[in-house]
């Protein structure tokens, strides 16, 4: 199931109280979003699918035109996340990575919603969650660009859970930071920010020389409680260079959302290469075999078997397995909830 930006709080406060985390893979293609609900299926796991601008602006979906982009990857999303295979897994939807003089206008569309007409129906496609990379703003750019999130939200009279990060690949971050990002979006919209993603000694990449610890994830819990009256679960970036035990960790210290795309990419292309390397000889049109090896179905079938155990071994590592059947039952109660109200 898709969930919405309000069933979305409900999944991150459930990870948070119950001392696990939900795997966010940056996934390329509509193959990579199929086995990543494949994997979740199998251990009964929920699951985040994010993308950044090079994949809504890419060839295979918005080819060149970002909202295009979110539009084409929420409508597979809506389709297959909803579909009978996938209704029982909470699906998240979720903005990452999103920077440059497109931002505002790309994750307005994303809160607002991106109409379409189909069959004469007007169809309305919003994404689950939202954030920005902050990578290239400083606190004041970074707090106005939130702030204008949440305005964004208010004048369309929907709701918006929202990631708020500092520079995740400059260190650790510190409490002074968190307290005048998080503090300035908590003073004027409380209760809209949902994940805080704070430097905690991880690097973007393979994660080389890396200096995280457990105990900044600590920290910044108990300073989210300080700063904001609640607890506020962790996005943690820069997960490929940590190792199982280190995940563990940290999902049970308080990160709820791991987000997973560099290790995800070498899986994927590390199986493709071999696809090719070992069916050479069935790419030479006459091969009786030609069409079927060279037929999207045999390259993606083979990546699948090699990317969907890893997925859900990952899964597992963050604590997830058997989440997915208590959280639709929690979101069940909830919508049961809206409607009686």
């Amino acid at each position: 199931m898709l969930c919405d930006a309000l069933q979305a709080r409900k999944v991150f406060q459930h990870a948070l109280t119950n001392h696990y985390a939900i795997l966010a893979v940056n996934a390329d293609s509509h193959a990579a979003i199929n086995d990543c609900l494949e994997a979740a299926r199998l251990i009964d796991a929920p699951v985040i699918i994010e993308t950044s601008l090079w994949q809504i602006k890419g060839h295979s979906f918005g080819a060149g035109n970002a909202i295009d982009g979110v539009a084409a990857y929420l409508a597979h999303l809506l389709v297959i996340a909803n579909c009978e295979r996938y209704k029982s897994i909470p699906v998240i939807y979720h903005t990452d990575h999103i920077k440059g003089p497109e931002t505002l206008d790309i994750l307005r569309a994303a809160i607002e919603g991106i109409n379409l007409t189909v069959h004469n129906e007007r169809v309305s496609l919003r994404a689950s969650t939202i954030s920005l990379d902050a990578s290239e703003l400083n606190e004041e750019q970074n707090i106005a660009h939130i702030l204008t999130l949440c305005e964004i939200a208010k004048a369309a009279s929907v709701p918006v859970t929202l990631e708020m990060e500092s520079a995740v690949d400059e260190g650790i971050t510190s409490a002074e930071e968190t307290k005048k990002l998080l503090g300035s979006i908590e003073a004027l919209f409380p209760e809209q920010i949902f994940l805080w993603a704070p430097g905690v000694g991880t690097k973007h990449g393979f994660g080389e020389h890396m200096n995280f610890s457990v105990k900044t994830i600590k920290n910044n819990i108990r300073l989210t409680k300080e700063i904001t009256g609640r607890e506020i679960g962790i996005a943690l970036h820069g997960s490929t260079g940590l190792s199982p035990q280190d995940l563990s960790n940290a999902s049970k210290a308080g990160v709820v959302k791991v987000n997973w795309s560099t290790e995800s990419l070498l899986i994927r292309s590390t199986a493709a290469r071999n696809y090719y390397l070992s069916h050479e000889e069935k790419l030479d049109k006459k091969h009786p075999e030609w069409k079927n090896t060279v037929m999207d179905n045999g390259i993606t079938s083979y990546v699948a078997k090699e990317y969907i155990p890893k997925v859900a071994e990952r899964m597992q590592i963050l604590g997830g397995v058997g989440k997915a059947g208590e959280l639709v039952k929690v979101l069940q109660l909830q919508q049961g909830s809206l409607v009686n109200n």
